[in-house]
């Protein structure tokens, strides 16, 4: 490519583009640049355009413009979760690159019609597995594949939070809310990052309590996965629930144990237990979204395969098709056996500094 920055559009302005994804450009810059933005918001376009010194605004009727004028050559989708496949395959059929925000869409078909228009149009198509490029998971990974705590036996991780808007997206099942498209794919990833391998049977439940905010979507899940070689991963998530996001991975000779294991507006502490001895290490606050930017930008750039790549997203909503199947049912779901050649590896690991906590346009953070 002739352009040794990817110029980027930003589609959707909720919570997660205004605090973290827009600032992060700023972190990115040596191959990244932010040149549109897209929003059904006038206000937003107005104020956040300014702020960031972006050139271009578009409506969302406006977005094939956008895909279409040539000054874009990639999109980053941050819109509800039901309008990923159309807009990336709109963006495809430019020959405009995507990276979209998790989950890569709300069912397989959607997944797979995705893949095939990226395929079909030579664009790169990367999932925003912002976790992949983080130094504190990624150490969690090491520890795991050094031997050192033995042979991985368990995963454990919950995840929980309270989603106070009952006007949030979250809770909207038409707009592909609940807790396992937004907290429980980070549990569910994780666990496949971890043991590097993928799951063989499921069994999952669902509660919630009389709360109207869980009219549409679950309050609760608990989610148990078989793994090959007799491994169990099991993770709780909730809506309803006072904060927490951890994990913990067990072996036959240790332990470690993340703390703030999948947030981005807080450090993380990894605790180690081998033989009996204890250890601590401490990430300090950092951006996680200025990585995936410039990863993304340099696949692009390089025309290299991404990694985290679309086929990641596609396993895991083809997992959570069965989690779900599974609580409709009440029994174990067995899956089909596949496997992923790629996983994330130190490599990718990729420290940027934190930025100050940005002012919000319309916007309010979905939970305490």
């Amino acid at each position: 490519m002739k352009n040794k920055k990817i110029r980027y559009a930003v589609v959707g302005l909720g919570h997660i583009a205004q605090v973290a994804v827009l600032p992060a450009f700023k972190n990115a810059q040596k191959n990244s640049e932010l040149v549109a933005l897209i929003s059904h918001d006038e206000t937003k376009l107005k104020k956040l355009s300014q702020k960031y010194k972006v050139p271009e605004t578009y409506s969302y009727d406006e977005l094939e413009s956008c895909l279409a004028s040539g000054s874009i050559d990639a999109l980053y989708i941050a819109t509800p979760n039901v309008c990923h496949r159309n807009i990336a395959e709109m963006a495809a059929s430019y020959g405009v690159h995507v990276l979209t925000e998790k989950p890569m869409a709300i069912n397989e078909e959607d997944c797979l019609s995705m893949l095939k228009a990226a395929r079909k149009n030579n664009i790169k198509l990367m999932v925003a597995y912002r976790l992949h490029f983080d130094q504190a998971n990624l150490k969690a990974v090491e520890f795991g594949q050094s031997g050192r705590l033995g042979e991985l036996r368990i995963f454990n991780s919950t995840f929980t939070m309270q989603v106070d808007d009952p006007e949030n997206i979250r809770l909207s099942g038409e707009m592909g809310g609940g807790p396992m498209f937004d907290i429980g794919i980070y549990c569910l990833n994780a666990s496949r990052y971890l043991f590097r391998d993928e799951p063989i049977e499921i069994f999952a439940m669902a509660e919630s309590n009389d709360d109207r905010r869980f009219r549409e979507v679950d309050e609760m899940m608990t989610v148990t996965l078989r793994y090959p070689n007799a491994r169990l991963a099991s993770f709780t998530i909730s809506f309803g629930a006072a904060k927490t996001a951890s994990f913990d991975l067990i072996g036959t000779k240790g332990s470690i144990r993340l703390e703030n294991a999948y947030e981005y507006a807080d450090g993380q502490v990894l605790h180690t237990v081998i033989h009996d001895k204890k250890a601590k290490h401490k990430f300090a606050k950092h951006d996680q979204f200025a990585p995936e930017l410039e990863y993304f930008s340099n696949c692009i750039l390089k025309n290299k395969e991404p990694e985290p790549s679309a086929e990641e997203g596609l396993l895991d909503i083809k997992i959570i098709e069965a989690i779900n199947e599974s609580i409709k049912t009440g029994m174990p779901v067995q899956l089909r056996s596949f496997r992923k050649m790629t996983r994330p590896t130190m490599k990718q690991a990729n420290r940027k500094p934190a930025f100050p906590k940005p002012d919000t346009v319309h916007v309010r953070a979905p939970h305490s």
